[in-house]
C-alpha cells in the first residue's frame, strides 16, 4: 500500500519527518501541548495521532506470549483516592486492573469487572502456562490455582504483615502498580472510555523501559501502521 510521504502513518498529510519528531515526543511522554510547542502541529491533530498510537500499542500488548516460569499476580484499584463508605478490596466506583508480572521480565494488565475468584482464575487461565510458578497475596480470588492445574502456588500473606517468605513475594508487580500510578496522575484524571489506552501504553512502556522506545515504536508502526 502507497502512503505517499509517511511510511507509518497511512493517509497521513505529514510528512514522515515531521511525524517522526512527533514520534520522538510521545516516545518522551511529552503532553500534546508540549510536544505541539515542539512540533508546530496543533494540539487537536496531536491528540488525534496519540489515540492512534495508543490504540496501536494496545493491540501489540494484546499480541504477546503466554506467561511462562515465574510470575506474580496482584490486583490494584485506579480513581479517586476515597470513596465515602467504602473500605477494604471492594472497588468502590474504582476501575479494577489484574496484572501478571513475570520475573525480570514483561507486565500483562486486564481491567476485570470485580476482583471474584471465578473472574481472576479466567484472566490467568487465559494468560498464563500451566506449568508456571504463581506467586500472589493471600486474597481467596487465588484460591484454587493448583487445582485447575498450576504446578505451583505460593503466598504472601499481607493481612498478618507478611511481605516477602524467602523467594515468595509480589514487589515486582507491586512496583509496576507505583509506576502507573505515578504516571497516569500527571493526566489530572484520565476518561474512563479512554482509560484502557493509558492503561496498555503504561504497559507497554514498562516493559520498553531498557529498551529505546522510539526505535521500538517505528518497528512496530512499520509492521502496521496507524
Amino acid at each position: 500500500m502507497k502512503t505517499g510521504k509517511n511510511r507509518y502513518y497511512k493517509n497521513s498529510r505529514i510528512a514522515e519527518a515531521k511525524f517522526r519528531q512527533l514520534l520522538k515526543a510521545f516516545a518522551m511522554d511529552l503532553t500534546a501541548t508540549d510536544a505541539a510547542e515542539l512540533t508546530g502541529l496543533s494540539v487537536r491533530r496531536i491528540n488525534d495521532i496519540y489515540i492512534k498510537l495508543r490504540q496501536r500499542i494496545a493491540q501489540f500488548c494484546e499480541q504477546q506470549s503466554p506467561f511462562q516460569g515465574e510470575v506474580e499476580v496482584d490486583e490494584s484499584y485506579f480513581g479517586p483516592k476515597r470513596v465515602r463508605g467504602k473500605r477494604g478490596r471492594g472497588a468502590g466506583g474504582k476501575t479494577i486492573v489484574f496484572g501478571i508480572f513475570k520475573r525480570a521480565g514483561h507486565v500483562y494488565t486486564e481491567i476485570v469487572p470485580d476482583a471474584s475468584k471465578k473472574t481472576l482464575l479466567k484472566a490467568i487461565r487465559g494468560q498464563v502456562s500451566l506449568d508456571t510458578v504463581i506467586h500472589s497475596d493471600g486474597w481467596r480470588g487465588y484460591n484454587g490455582l493448583v487445582d485447575v492445574g498450576y504446578a505451583k502456588h505460593l503466598r504472601v500473606y499481607h493481612g498478618e504483615n507478611e511481605f516477602a517468605n524467602g523467594s515468595s513475594h509480589i514487589n515486582g508487580i507491586e512496583s509496576f502498580w507505583s509506576y502507573a500510578k505515578r504516571r497516569l496522575i500527571k493526566f489530572n484524571g484520565v476518561p474512563k472510555h479512554m482509560f484502557y489506552l493509558h492503561l496498555k501504553e503504561t504497559e507497554f512502556r514498562f516493559n520498553q523501559r531498557k529498551d529505546n522506545l522510539y526505535k521500538t515504536l517505528l518497528k512496530i508502526l512499520r509492521e502496521k501502521l496507524i
